[in-house]
């Protein structure tokens, strides 16, 4: 009995010392599970998904290798090939940004005018040349009001960090977000403008139309 229960334990020791290194080598290496399932990806900037026992290993186009836990909220689907590391210069770009703004439109939302303030970048001019637009927006997640366009816009996605009320985000390359909540995050968007002094919309899906200022 005691030597039945001696090679219980050592197996499940084993067990989990393998569990132990497979996690290590691939969350803290950045390398793939030894112990996975590959998934191949044709389209976008994924190459392939290596799906480990407590981990996800993208494997992008430009040679990139990102692991996350599979509990981890991450979208791997972006359109920009911005290496890691590489913040100095892109952030005092994007302070020099923050202080250019295009010309203001306005948007209404169930009928109730609102002024917004568009982002300088080719995302938000490609959105311009759109307008106007009227869409019917449905209810994401208490803080979120979201929609899939029928077109397409160019895209340079990054994680914000914190989203706040009155964000208008592009998720993907269609799927525009317009969130009327504050609360950090670790999903990666393009900015497109801002929606001043926006309440709380509300749980239900809203009306919503935008219109360039003349």
């Amino acid at each position: 009995m005691k030597k039945g229960l001696k090679i219980s334990f050592l197996v499940l020791g084993i067990c989990v010392g393998i569990v132990f290194l497979d996690t290590f080598q691939a969350k803290v290496l950045n390398n793939r599970p030894l112990i996975r399932i590959t998934e191949n990806y044709k389209d976008g900037n994924i190459q392939k998904r290596d799906k480990g026992i407590f981990v996800y290993t993208y494997s992008f186009t430009n040679g990139e290798k990102v692991t996350v836990y599979r509990w981890q909220k991450y979208s791997p689907f972006r359109e920009d090939s911005t290496n890691h590391g590489e913040t100095t210069n892109s952030q005092t770009n994007e302070n020099q940004k923050e202080q250019e703004k295009m010309k203001n439109i306005s948007i209404l939302i169930n009928g109730k005018k609102y002024q917004v303030t568009m982002e300088d970048n080719e995302t938000a001019q490609a959105f311009l040349n759109h307008l106007p637009q009227e869409f019917i927006m449905e209810e994401l997640n208490e803080n979120e009001k979201y929609i899939y366009m029928d077109f397409s816009l160019p895209t340079d996605s990054k994680n914000p960090k914190q989203i706040v009320a009155g964000d208008i985000m592009l998720y993907g390359n269609n799927c525009l977000v317009i969130f009327y909540q504050s609360f950090d995050t670790n999903y990666r968007y393009t900015k497109i403008g801002h929606i001043d002094d926006l309440p709380d919309l509300g749980r239900g899906n809203v009306t919503v139309q935008f219109e360039k200022i003349s």
